[in-house]
Parts: C-alpha cells; structure tokens; sequence
C-alpha cells in the first residue's frame, strides 16, 4: 500500500513579521495613551466619578445620569482598559502564531497582557481605598512597567535570536544600567510630588502629608541627576565610537529636556491642569527613551552564528553577555 507522506502541521492564519511588530508597537501607544487619560481622570476631579470598583455604583456596572460628567469620565477610562487589554490579547495570539516562533517573545507577551488586569486591579484598589495618594502613586508606576514590558516586546521582535553581546565596554553599560535606576528613581519621587499637591482627583481625596516645596525640591535634585549621567553617556558612548548608542542617549538628553521645561513651568505657574497632564505624558516619554538606550548598548547576534563578527573599525568589540 502506498504510503502517504506526513505533513507538518502549520498556522492556519500565518501572522507575518511586520504585523507582529505593528501590534507590539500600538501595545505601546495604548499603555502610554490610559496612563494620559488615567491623568485626565485625576485632572478633572473625577477620580471617584465612579465610587466603587468593579462596579460603577453599588447597583450598576456604567454610570448613572446623577452621576454627571464625572461619572463619564471615570467609568470612560475604565472601559479603555478593554480596549488596551485586546491589543495586547492580539500580540499575544499574533506571538503564538508567528512562525517560526521566537525565543523569549513569548513570556514577554503574557506578561504584558497579565499586566493590564494586574494594574486594573491597582486602580480598583485607589477607587476603594478614597484615592490613597500613595496607592494612586502605585497606579501609575504599575502601568510604566506595563509599558516597560511592552517596549521590551516590541524590541524582541525586530531581533534575530543568536546571543547578545554588548556593543560598548563593560563600564559604559554599567553607567547606562546606573542611569536606568536613576530614571526609575525619578518616576517613583515624581509620584510623591504628586501624591503632595493639589490634583488629588477628588476634592475630598487625603494627601500623603509630605512638604510640597521640599519633595519638589528632591524631585528636581534626581533629575539634574539623571541628565548628568544621560549627557555623559553621549561623550561617553562618542568616545569609544558607539555611535548608535550616542545617538539614543542624546535623545534621552532632549526628552529629559523637554520633560523639565514642562516641570518647571508647571511649577511656578501653580500647576495647571494641561501642564501636568503633559508632564505625565513626558514621564512616559523619558521612560522609553530611556529603555532605548538600554537597548542600544548590546545586540543580539543571528541564532546560525557561532562566533561573533570581528569588529568593524573603531567599532567596540563585542563580548558576549547572558540573554
């Protein structure tokens, strides 16, 4: 009897390399776009617009005609989250059809999209405990590792899959990992200063009893901190010929820039609401040029490579590092 030969089974709805990466992409833009409309929410006093989670009163999931715009804006940002939740819910089903499959794209997927919900939860908890400033602050730096998570997807999917090797010295990837904490720390005091003034979301809403003028003041020591540091690695990288990464931390430098012109005149112009609105927007900004320079420090090599390239003139020689 003849036989028939087996054939390999395949994705029925093949899911291209570009299209991955645009999904991973708008992943991003999503994050960054409820963290804008999440301050939005706050901005306009609406924070307990909706005065329970997960419902928006204690007898309806939407907002009620008593509840006004308030209601509206606050139960508005909530449904975003679904909105935010299916993007990241098509990468992770284009990640699992995707051939051939990609190393470490996978995990990063789930986590993304396990992370929307996760933050939701933060968010719930901020509505139930009368917008505590603190677990407000928590709010936010839930939805910056969302989107740290997201920045890392989209990278991963432009990558070949071989090892990675650090494009610049040693010390230098040191002074740009030092950096990273930095602009970590900046996030986290940033959200102090905001837990100490006067956008509490609600008009009834506590403050985390912290000197406004002094944490302000810390607040701006770490930036001058973090643009130290950025401005050293653009000499620093120039120095040692590793151009791409110079270009990507001059770029931090002008986000940084930017992000401090806003805080400044926010500042002593008595925080008005579009301003602030703004400077959240740019923490997003500094979060992912930051990544971006992280990224740009090393590469991954071809997965059929066996021995790394020798280097190009004046380039860094590459060494090997762990994934």
């Amino acid at each position: 009897m003849r036989r028939i030969p087996s054939v390999k089974r395949s994705v029925r709805f093949p899911v291209s390399a570009t299209l991955l990466r645009r999904l991973a992409l708008a992943s991003i833009i999503a994050n960054v776009g409820i963290v804008v409309t999440g301050g939005a929410v706050r901005l306009t006093a609406s924070g307990l617009g909706c005065p329970t989670w997960p419902r928006c009163t204690d007898d309806s999931y939407v907002p009620t005609d008593e509840m006004g715009v308030h209601g509206v804006i606050e139960f508005g940002n909530r449904t975003l989250t679904f909105a935010v939740g299916i993007i990241a819910f098509a990468t992770l089903l284009a990640v699992l059809a995707h051939r051939p499959r990609r190393r470490g794209v996978l995990p990063l997927a789930v986590a993304v999209f396990f992370g929307i919900p996760a933050q939701a939860v933060v968010g719930g908890l901020t509505v139930l405990t009368n917008l505590n400033p603190w677990v407000v602050g928590l709010h936010f730096l839930a939805s910056m590792a969302v989107i740290a998570a997201a920045y890392a997807l989209w990278r991963r999917t432009a990558e070949p899959d071989g090892p990675a090797v650090t494009a610049v010295p040693a010390p230098l990837r040191a002074l740009a990992q030092l950096t990273t904490a930095v602009s970590v720390a900046v996030l986290v005091i940033g959200t102090w200063v905001t837990g100490s003034g006067p956008h509490a979301g609600d008009q009834g809403a506590a403050r985390n009893g912290l000197d406004p003028e002094s944490i302000s003041q810390v607040h701006a020591d770490s930036v001058f901190l973090l643009l130290g540091l950025s401005v050293a690695m653009v000499f620093a990288f120039r120095a040692v010929g590793a151009d791409r990464a110079a270009r990507a931390a001059l770029l931090l430098v002008a986000v940084e820039l930017g992000q401090g012109l806003i805080g400044f005149v926010q500042y002593f112009t008595h925080l008005p609401a579009v301003l602030v609105g703004a400077h959240m927007l740019g923490s997003c900004l500094v979060l992912l040029a930051t990544l971006h320079v992280q990224w740009s420090t090393r590469e991954r090599l071809p997965a059929s490579a066996t021995t790394a390239p020798a280097p190009e003139r004046d380039a860094v020689p590459s060494v090997p590092t762990p994934a």
